[in-house]
């Protein structure tokens, strides 16, 4: 499975929704907050670009000392309709500063050092040491992960719903109108969310998750082809 850091990067460098928290600023629009674009440095801390009018920017201009404490949070949603979309979060705290002379005109980079970091998310709670994410690497497929998951959800929703035969006591009680849909997808497996007919939407236990393990780790968009290949053919035996 992939580990805490490994997931804080995965997202942290995913299209997941993120805002920068800022003492002073807990009325400002989340668009206001929210960088551009963002990266992490060889020495782990994340860069975030924002307009040069950006509140982020202003208050990291003129903070005292030149520090300011901050906390990204991130917000990973599913991008296929699903019970309960929200698939984790993460927030990375520490101090932020402006790096100067590395934006193009009108945009400002802002840099946060880190302190603390955790996630919560579909693994479950942990805290992330910054140097273990700052080693990390995110999942190979996080810039195909949007896009294979629609595309599974639309164009292979049959095989999708043969998973339920994988499942054991649950096989035999699936019907035509339960809901078998790709929710997150990483080097290691395919995390399905399963629906009982007539639950759609609602937050009661007939909503579940289900994880099918590659037999080995993916590196690229041809080996998962061939990994979900073999997932599928398991579901004819």
């Amino acid at each position: 499975m992939p580990s805490a850091a490994e997931r804080t990067r995965t997202l942290v460098q995913s299209t997941c929704s993120a805002v920068l928290l800022v003492p002073g600023l807990e009325n400002t629009r989340p668009e206001q907050i929210s960088p551009e674009t963002r990266s992490v440095g060889r020495d782990g801390d994340v860069h975030l670009l924002f307009p040069a009018d950006s509140p982020a920017v202003r208050a990291a201009t003129h903070a005292q000392d030149g520090d300011l404490p901050a906390v990204l949070e991130l917000t990973d949603v599913a991008p296929v309709s699903v019970p309960n979309r929200i698939r984790g979060r993460a927030w990375l705290s520490g101090w932020i500063t402006v790096v100067p002379g590395v934006a193009e005109p009108g945009r400002v980079m802002v840099r946060l050092e880190l302190g603390e970091v955790s996630v919560d998310d579909l693994w479950g709670a942990e805290g992330v040491d910054p140097d273990a994410f700052a080693a990390a690497s995110p999942d190979p497929l996080v810039d195909y992960e949007t896009e294979l998951l629609q595309h599974l959800h639309s164009g292979h929703g049959d095989q999708v719903h043969r998973l339920w035969r994988l499942l054991g006591e649950h096989r035999t009680a699936a019907g035509p109108d339960d809901r078998a849909v790709p929710l997150a997808l990483d080097r290691f497996g395919l995390r399905v969310r399963f629906t009982r007919s007539g639950d759609e939407g609602s937050r009661t236990d007939r909503s579940f998750d289900a994880r099918f393990e590659f037999p080995e780790p993916v590196r690229d968009v041809a080996g998962l082809r061939r990994a979900m290949h073999r997932l599928f053919d398991a579901t004819e035996d």
